[in-house]
């Protein structure tokens, strides 16, 4: 009797020994390694006796009660993976930056905000990303657009960058017209997603845009994005970018500052944050050299000598998306101005973004100083920098810079 109880003792003890092996095991084997940490503290095991001598005993025979020995094999835990986004399918819900600290002490003290919406987190690095997927999956699903056809779009860079990749990824082919003053490195980006790239002869506005309305003639059966009087651009906007404004500030946004070249992105934000709060102001910053703030002030369309330094900025023609019902001020801003801010960010923010978006910041101060107490002020980082830096951020003195 004595010796069946020793038996008997020693077979719970080595199954008491299998339990506490076999948690181990499960952990070693689980391809989330997080679950190591916990059972290391439960059962008091070093690391060593967990990647040495517990596998070493979980693998060593069980004394059955028959008499018998098993040999135990841990099995592997099968976990899928959550879901995760394709690269393109993170467009769109950019995060919002606090930019406060750029504005005076006293405007802080007052209880300011400034914010900016970074639209170079978008997958082609600007905010165009979101009307080149809205114009074309609509076009898509309404038949005017099927795989294997051909898009032409005029673009003064991004817009055809955006255009190019998100064709791409639909099967579809690219045609994108700009012109000289685009930089080279949106040249070369609309190339290497697989366009075919048109540059005009002259930088004059009407010549590359016309290309896109001869070629579509041309060509019957290819798609126009026509983004300067295209009604989906501000719906693409007002679907999206105005909504997470919205949602990100809390409803606290008191004004909305942004430049205009199609009218597209403060046209559908702007409709959006008005809806929800009709006392929202919206300031378009425009360059000098743009239609927009004489159009404002005198309901006339004059159209200037040349055009804005700023790409993406401005306009020498009225295009037919941008909606002045929904645009309470115009602030004017100087090219030098937009560039300057452009290096200020990048120096003291680390933010290295277009001169679009410097245009937008430097008004966007501008409006915030003035602003009454508790006002949050919203802009928007139109694109990445990087893509300037043959342009904005050459040194002033290097000859190409002008």
């Amino acid at each position: 009797n004595t010796l069946k109880m020793a038996i008997l003792s020693s077979q719970l003890l080595a199954c008491a020994l299998l339990v506490v092996q076999s948690a181990t095991a499960f952990t070693l084997y689980s391809p989330n390694v997080h679950y190591i940490k916990p059972i290391m503290e439960t059962n008091r095991l070093s690391r060593r006796e967990i990647t040495s001598s517990s596998l070493n005993v979980l693998k060593e025979p069980a004394i059955g009660l028959n008499g018998t020995s098993t040999v135990l094999e841990p099995k592997p835990l099968t976990i899928s993976p959550p879901p995760v986004p394709t690269y393109l399918q993170t467009k769109a819900n950019t995060p919002l930056l606090d930019l406060s600290n750029i504005i005076s002490p006293e405007a802080r003290a007052r209880n300011v905000k400034l914010l900016a919406k970074a639209e170079f987190m978008n997958p082609g690095f600007s905010m165009k990303d979101r009307i080149a997927s809205h114009i074309l999956d609509t076009a898509i699903s309404q038949g005017q657009l099927r795989k294997g056809g051909t898009v032409v779009a005029a673009s003064s860079g991004n817009t055809g960058a955006s255009i190019a990749m998100m064709a791409g990824k639909r099967g579809l082919k690219a045609v994108i017209i700009t012109s000289p003053s685009c930089s080279q490195e949106k040249m070369d980006s609309i190339r290497a997603y697989g366009a075919e790239l048109i540059v005009a002869e002259t930088d004059q506005e009407s010549d590359y845009m016309q290309m896109e309305v001869d070629l579509a003639k041309a060509n019957p059966d290819w798609y126009a994005v026509n983004q300067y009087h295209n009604p989906r651009n501000a719906d693409a906007h007002q679907a999206s970018t105005g909504p997470e404004v919205w949602a990100q500030t809390g409803g606290a946004v008191t004004h909305f500052v942004m430049t205009a070249s199609t009218g597209g992105t403060i046209t559908g934000t702007s409709r959006h944050l008005k809806e929800q709060n009709p006392a929202v102001k919206t300031i378009l910053a425009d360059p000098y050299n743009s239609v927009f703030h004489h159009f404002h002030h005198t309901g006339e369309i004059v159209a200037p000598a040349r055009g804005s330094a700023v790409e993406g900025a401005g306009k020498t023609n009225m295009p037919g998306v941008i909606d002045f019902g929904m645009i309470d001020d115009v602030v004017q801003v100087h090219d030098s101005d937009a560039f300057a801010m452009c290096h200020s960010l990048a120096r003291t923010e680390g933010l290295m973004v277009g001169g679009s978006a410097g245009l937008n910041v430097h008004a966007a101060v501008k409006v915030a100083e003035d602003a009454p107490e508790g006002s949050t002020v919203v802009t928007v980082l139109c694109d990445l920098g990087v893509k300037y830096l043959s342009t904005v951020f050459r040194e002033p003195t290097d000859s190409n810079y002008a």
